[in-house]
């Protein structure tokens, strides 16, 4: 197993310790007494993965039977949970986890990290045998994107390793459980209790997995990667998957799925009813949402429909309303890497419903969080904080 403790070369860089603030930060900082006070009762605890991840920078990706050289390297924690609970703790939320690792170097170092950012890691369970998760990614400098190669940990997360006075614990004062769908039958077993207590759900619908179906019924929300509605309700577009995802799950408020560059789309359930309301073709209306989008700004925005009745063809109707999110358009030189910009989406959603934001203000502002994380090396060490003069505008 790779060390996790820097070399000499010049070029590798272990982010595990609290680095150093870049030179230009403070002109992004603003004021603690600027900000509204948060709420205490803004708990977000996470289920599923945490981990190292060892990136690997290179001019082009490689060839097969290639020998290149790394333009940088850094080692950083990793995995859905943990990035996107870093992400929430920056902006200022209370956050616990739910995970397992094993005691080797690299688990030591998750919990280091995590605790850092100020997430309670005191339910992780720490085995002493076995591997802690850890991915090789590989970041090409060209083509601004990643490739990823996993290794899950072991042994597996099961019910048995967390007590029912753990769960209760982990659970005590929550405002919503987050998901991304590892260690599918503990996390089945935390979502049966966290409806049983009617704390809201979040599920990070990256893309199919083991266990999925019957976790996801617990949904309040979703968000989802660009490919997964279509491949889960097997509908013939992305807008008519969605009315679909609404349709299979009742409880289901409001749906997302996420484009990259090109941004965002949600379904927001309505929950009043409206007589005579008018019914059109969500495709269409998606087409429509589309041509009003303003190309020529730079920071994110958003265009919505009225509530409606959303139509797909062969598949139903449900009330509610759509909208467009973009995404920041990030000069070319300050894109580095794209890997956790779901992740860091995510955690601002989170932040955002535990906040109350409307649709509105959410989506431009998770936007800008995933662009901030793009400008740096890796899933966290572009997470901004709460104080951050980037987000001053929604957060005021």
């Amino acid at each position: 197993m790779i060390s996790l403790y820097a070399t000499s070369n010049a070029n590798f860089t272990n982010s595990f310790s609290p680095p150093p603030s870049p030179p230009r930060s403070a002109r992004f900082k603003m004021s603690h007494d600027s900000l509204p006070r948060l709420s205490e009762n803004q708990i977000v605890l996470g289920v599923g993965g945490v981990g190292v991840d060892f990136l690997a920078a290179v001019p082009s990706y490689p060839k097969p039977d290639e020998k290149i050289r790394t333009t940088s390297l850094k080692v950083q924690g990793g995995g859905n949970t943990g990035n996107a609970l870093t992400c929430a703790a920056r902006l200022g939320l209370t956050t616990r986890v739910i995970s397992k690792i094993a005691n080797d170097t690299q688990g030591r170092a998750i919990l280091e990290v995590l605790r850092n950012d100020g997430v309670d890691t005191s339910f992780i369970v720490v085995s002493e045998e076995g591997n802690s998760p850890f991915t090789y990614i590989i970041v090409d400098n060209e083509t601004k994107t990643r490739t990823c190669i996993f290794t899950p940990g072991y042994p597996l997360m099961m019910p048995d390793d967390l007590s029912q006075s753990s769960l209760s614990s982990a659970l005590d004062g929550a405002r919503i459980v987050y998901f991304d769908v590892r260690w599918p039958e503990t996390a089945l077993v935390v979502a049966q209790e966290a409806a049983r207590k009617n704390i809201p759900i979040l599920i990070d619908n990256e893309r199919k997995r083991e266990g999925l179906d019957d976790l996801i019924t617990f949904a309040d929300y979703a968000v989802c990667s660009a490919k997964f509605p279509q491949a889960w309700t097997e509908a013939a577009s992305a807008p008519s998957a969605l009315v679909s995802m609404l349709l299979k799950l009742p409880k289901l408020k409001f749906v997302i799925v996420t484009l990259g560059e090109d941004g965002c789309i949600m379904l927001e359930r309505s929950v009043d009813e409206i007589p005579d309301i008018e019914e059109m073709d969500v495709d269409s209306l998606l087409g429509s949402l589309k041509q009003r989008k303003n190309d020529s700004t730079a920071i994110p925005t958003y265009v919505s429909s009225p509530v409606t009745k959303l139509r797909a063809n062969g598949i139903g109707t449900v009330c509610g309303r759509l909208l467009v999110g973009t995404a920041e358009k990030v000069p070319p030189e300050e894109l580095l890497d794209t890997t956790g910009a779901g992740d860091s989406f995510v955690g601002a959603v989170l932040y955002a419903i535990c906040t109350n934001m409307p649709p509105e203000k959410m989506l431009p502002f998770a936007a800008q969080v995933a662009a901030l994380c793009c400008r740096a090396l890796g899933a966290r060490a572009g997470l901004p904080h709460r104080t951050d003069s980037r987000l001053a505008s929604f957060l005021s």
